[in-house]
């Protein structure tokens, strides 16, 4: 990772950890969006652990017009993005949904009328017990240079997408954080390499370890902290102050 996308991480992370409450968190999430230069970012809990609960929180810089007609019109049931809390695991870049439907068409166009943004990337995020969360980025750059901007700010979505997860359920009150196994001195040396970018071919040679033993160093940090994937595990790391990004 380069000195300045650790540099934008690291400032927003060192933000999100000072919220104290949902009023703070929307404060904060407006100063990411501003920091990254995106023209609105979103944060939907789709659904907490028990399944009968289903959109519980929110946090959004969109405009309060289109929050307003969004909520009134329950476009919960027929937005194409919150489908890939069903089925997906990876980030999706808006151009690649299916908008062949009437309906599909229809709210996009509508939500572009809003201007939320004519481009935009979700990422969906999946809790310990069935949580389900969504984080969108938006933008109005034409497509090469929203490439451009995907490219250098991916990673950090990625990690920002996991971080939002945990402040979320905390300051909403949704989740109890719970207890964490304690993570071995290789193992949190191992987490703490890869969060700053170091790949674990070179965490290997810094360690004087093997790159099979890196590998299982992360596998057992994300066990132990409750993750499913990389990004997650050193969002949680970072949030407890297990590392520092």
């Amino acid at each position: 990772m380069e000195d300045r996308q650790q540099s934008a991480l690291s400032w927003s992370l060192r933000m999100l950890r000072r919220v104290g409450s949902e009023a703070d968190l929307s404060v904060t999430v407006s100063a990411i969006r501003d920091h990254y230069k995106f023209s609105h970012l979103a944060f939907l809990v789709v659904r907490r652990a028990t399944p009968r609960d289903t959109y519980p929180f929110y946090c959004t810089t969109y405009p309060e017009e289109w929050t307003s007609v969004y909520l009134d019109r329950n476009y919960f049931e027929i937005d194409p993005v919150i489908d890939l809390s069903r089925t997906g695991f990876l980030p999706v870049d808006w151009s690649n949904i299916d908008r062949r439907s009437p309906r599909a068409r229809s709210f996009f166009k509508e939500a572009v009328s809003f201007d939320i943004g004519r481009q935009g990337l979700t990422i969906p995020v999946r809790g310990p017990g069935g949580e389900r969360s969504l984080f969108s980025a938006t933008s109005n750059l034409p497509r090469s240079e929203w490439r451009t901007l995907l490219t250098s700010t991916s990673r950090d979505l990625q990690v920002l997408s996991h971080f939002l997860h945990e402040k979320a359920f905390s300051v909403s009150g949704l989740r109890k954080h719970g207890e964490y196994r304690k993570l071995s001195r290789r193992e949190q040396e191992c987490l703490q390499l890869l969060a700053g970018g170091i790949v674990s071919k070179r965490i290997a040679a810094t360690l004087q370890i093997s790159e099979s033993a890196v590998r299982l160093y992360l596998k057992l940090a994300k066990r132990k902290l409750g993750t499913a994937t990389i990004y997650q595990a050193v969002a949680r790391a970072s949030y407890l102050e297990i590392i520092q990004v």
